[in-house]
């Protein structure tokens, strides 16, 4: 199919194999260009999802130490530290 598009090669590795093997599955009748393009779709869809959790997860974590520790230190604490640093 033409296009203008940048092509890539990808060497077909046992485990590229076996993810066109279960793509098939998914998308009978794709041609094999094809689902190489579908999972690297579905790859993109789940490192996003995945990075998505991690910064909810992180997110979480911040709120929940929100202010925790907000006692250990008295008022002004950082800024007589900081005078004793050099400029």
């Amino acid at each position: 199919m033409a296009t203008t598009l940048p092509r890539i090669q990808v060497t077909q590795t046992p485990e590229l194999a076996a993810g066109l093997e279960l793509a098939a599955k998914e998308w009978p009748g794709a041609s094999r260009s094809e689902l190489v393009a579908r999972l690297a779709e579905a790859g993109t869809e789940t490192l996003a999802a995945r990075r998505a959790e991690r910064r909810a997860q992180r997110r979480k974590v911040l709120d929940e130490t929100r202010g925790k520790y907000a006692s250990v230190y008295p008022p002004g604490y950082l800024e007589e530290l900081r005078e004793d640093w050099p400029e």
